[in-house]
């Protein structure tokens, strides 16, 4: 759960950022969030989800 909530706010951070500094238009912005939502309630879910938490889980093994 903290990874989700962690994981929208680091999207939000660079949609914001490539709104202000690299020209994303905002309905661009929204057309994103909508792929994103309507590929949420997909059968390509859970796909992503696992893919997301292998690659959460290898940066998490990484020892500096």
């Amino acid at each position: 759960m903290a990874l989700s909530i962690s994981l929208v706010l680091l999207l939000a951070i660079i949609v914001y950022l490539l709104i202000k500094k690299s020209g994303l238009k905002g309905g661009h912005a929204v057309v994103c969030m909508l792929l994103g939502f309507y590929l949420a309630s997909s059968s390509v879910a859970p796909t992503i989800d696992d893919v997301t938490q292998n690659v959460a889980d290898m940066i998490e093994s990484i020892e500096f």
